[in-house]
């Protein structure tokens, strides 16, 4: 069991680091260059995807603090683990409200200046790879 876990708790940082990466500094900022595709369908989207990604990363953080109850790993591994979870949760309850408040009064048609909200959660997303390559790297069997 405590090999299963202690893979587990290397190979899901990187999956987690991978869907990140993809979604967050790929799929998002690609997705408004597409011809056609508009804000309020931008946004449309990405509500819907990101709130995907963080249900995954949810189960993913949960999993995650099961597999290190079960190996009781160092606390290095530790640190990285409760930054990564700390800043998803940062991410869910404090920076995503307004995003999505900002979104639901765009797609309701205001007409709003720029907002600069993305900003802080491009920066946890940045702060989270690091916590996830961390975590990676201190669990590796």
């Amino acid at each position: 069991m405590d090999t299963v876990a202690q893979r587990i708790l290397w190979f899901l940082p990187m999956l987690w680091l991978g869907m990140v990466l993809a979604i967050s500094f790929l799929e998002a900022p690609l997705k408004f260059r597409a011809p056609g595709v508009t804000l309020p369908l931008g946004l449309g989207i990405g509500r819907l995807v990101f709130r995907a990604l963080n249900a995954v990363e949810a189960a993913l953080a949960t999993l995650l603090v099961l597999a290190a109850l079960i190996v009781t790993p160092g606390p290095v591994t530790w640190s990285w683990l409760g930054v990564a979870v700390a800043l998803l949760a940062i991410q869910i309850l404090v920076v995503r409200p307004p995003l999505t408040r900002r979104a639901d009064r765009v797609l309701a048609g205001e007409n709003l200046p720029r907002s600069h909200a993305h900003y802080w959660y491009i920066g946890v997303e940045v702060a989270k790879v690091v916590a996830l390559l961390g975590l990676a790297i201190a669990a590796a069997p």
